[in-house]
C-alpha cells in the first residue's frame, strides 16, 4: 500500500470529519445535559418555595397556638385564683369522694347523713348564738380544735 497525498488528505479528512462529528455529538449532549440540569434546578426551586412556605405557616401556627395555649393557661390561673374557686374545688373534690364512698361502703350512707344533718345543726347553732361571733373572729379548724380539746380533757 502506498502512502500518497490524497491518501494522506482522506485520512486527515476522517480524522477532521470525525472530530467534528465527535464534538457536534458532545455539545447537543451537553446541551441535553445542561438544559435537563436547568429542569431539575427549577423544579427543585418550585419544590423549596412550597415547602418553605408551607413550614412557615406551621410555624406562624405553632406560634400562634403557643401564644394561645400561654393566655389559655393564664387566663385559667386567674381563674382559679377568684374568691371562692378553691372553695368550690374542694366542695367538687369533697362531694366526688362523699359518692365514692356512698358506692364502695354501704353503711358509710347512714353514718354520712347523721353526720351531716349534726353538722347542720351545730352550724345553725353557731349562726344564731354567741359561737357565732367567735367563729367569725376565729377560724373554724381551730373552734374545733380547741371543742376536740375540752372534750379529751373532760373525760
Amino acid at each position: 500500500m502506498e502512502i500518497n497525498a490524497i491518501t494522506i488528505l482522506i485520512i486527515i479528512a476522517g480524522v477532521a470529519l470525525g472530530w467534528v462529528l465527535a464534538t457536534m455529538k458532545s455539545y447537543f449532549t451537553i446541551r441535553k445535559h445542561k438544559k435537563e440540569l436547568k429542569d431539575y434546578q427549577e423544579h427543585l426551586n418550585r419544590h423549596m418555595k412550597i415547602s418553605e412556605e408551607g413550614n412557615k405557616t406551621l410555624e406562624n401556627d405553632l406560634k400562634n397556638l403557643k401564644h394561645e395555649n400561654e393566655n389559655l393557661r393564664i387566663s385559667v390561673k386567674t381563674l382559679g385564683q377568684k374568691p371562692g374557686r378553691a372553695e368550690m374545688r374542694l366542695l367538687n373534690i369533697y362531694d366526688g369522694a362523699i359518692r365514692k364512698m356512698m358506692h364502695k361502703a354501704p353503711g358509710f350512707s347512714s353514718a354520712w347523713e347523721a353526720a351531716l344533718q349534726e353538722a347542720e345543726h351545730e352550724y345553725e347553732e353557731n349562726e344564731k348564738g354567741f359561737k357565732s361571733i367567735i367563729k367569725k373572729v376565729f377560724v373554724p379548724s381551730i373552734m374545733q380544735k380547741s371543742e376536740h380539746k375540752e372534750i379529751t380533757q373532760d373525760v
